[in-house]
């Protein structure tokens, strides 16, 4: 776990800083919007301009509609003129898509995640890849900054703990990741609303996807290895957005008898985004990076221009 001390220079700027501009990665999952949110709404509490946005497309899961979202501003209407620019959940420039430019014109930029990916930005840094979830980052340098944790706060950063860490239960999840629960919902978190929200709530269209995906799933009892494929097709069948269906490499992957799953997403047409999953045999971390892409050794992403016959041969070879 990444020290006080280390987390310093992050905190100084934050401090120092009078107008603070959140932004996370493209398509923001629990983690990353948690993340993004929780720091702005912090810095607005706190007496200081906190503002927050991802690059298109510009759409909050509606499983996360209760987060309080009024530190987000569309990518259009980022500041150029920021004290500090901060980076959440991805320390790769490219993550943040068309928001590049408005971060660099800040006058300083930080970065704060928890992948093993290499970063290649930022003025000041704290990254480290034991810690759960880019919230549990978030927390202590709230910490750190003496700054009350209110309940909306506390309510974003509770998101990326529970989502990061399936609900706790992969092997990142750490005692300190529950000490942190503990002090959040002792801050007013609403576990079984957002438990609902996330995990118990869905649109109908989910069904008519989640069987076409789960019809094609391959299983590899040579290699230990589950996949399948979700097309254009099915999302536009069943009336579904992308950013909705999210958790399927969840059902994909739960084969007896297998150690890595793979779901390979089609995002557009020629693009494909990869996610992996991991029992912890098998570093997919290390697989995805194989294609540009990365995260962590129980679950990982990529995004290839490859067929899937291709990328599912690159996978299997490597496996």
């Amino acid at each position: 776990m990444i020290d006080t001390e280390a987390l310093a220079p992050v905190v100084s700027a934050i401090r120092e800083a009078n107008t603070v501009g959140v932004v996370g990665h493209v398509g923001p999952d629990g983690d990353a919007l948690g993340s993004m949110v929780a720091l702005a709404l912090a810095a607005t509490e706190n007496g200081k301009t906190g503002i927050a946005s991802f690059a298109e497309p510009f759409v909050v899961p509606a499983e996360m509609s209760y987060l309080e979202t009024s530190v987000l501003v569309p990518p259009s209407e980022f500041p150029t003129d920021l004290d500090l620019a901060v980076a959440v959940d991805t320390s790769v420039r490219h993550r943040v898509g068309s928001l590049v430019g408005a971060m660099e014109k800040a006058s300083r930029l930080a970065v704060i995640d928890h992948h093993l990916s290499a970063g290649d930005w930022g003025d000041v840094v704290a990254i480290d890849p034991q810690a759960a979830a880019t919230t549990e980052l978030i927390y202590r340098i709230l910490r750190e900054l003496d700054w009350t944790i209110t309940k909306p706060v506390a309510t974003a950063l509770y998101t990326g703990l529970v989502t990061d860490t399936g609900r706790f239960q992969y092997s990142s999840t750490s005692p300190q990741t529950h000490e942190i629960a503990a002090d959040l919902l002792a801050c007013g978190v609403e576990p079984d609303v957002i438990g609902q929200k996330l995990f118990e709530e869905a649109p109908f269209g989910y069904y008519a996807v989640a069987g076409a995906v789960l019809a094609r799933s391959v299983m590899d009892a040579d290699h230990e290895f589950v996949w399948s494929i979700l097309t254009m097709a099915d999302l536009d069948e069943a009336n579904v957005g992308y950013h909705e269906v999210d958790g399927l490499i969840d059902l994909v992957r739960l084969a007896r008898g297998t150690q890595v799953a793979c779901l390979l997403k089609e995002s557009k047409p020629g693009v494909i985004k990869g996610s992996l999953r991991s029992r912890g045999l098998v570093d997919v971390s290390a697989i995805a990076g194989t294609f540009g892409g990365g995260g962590h050794h129980n679950a990982s992403g990529f995004t290839s221009t490859d067929s899937p016959a291709e990328i599912i041969e690159q996978i299997v070879s490597q496996l």
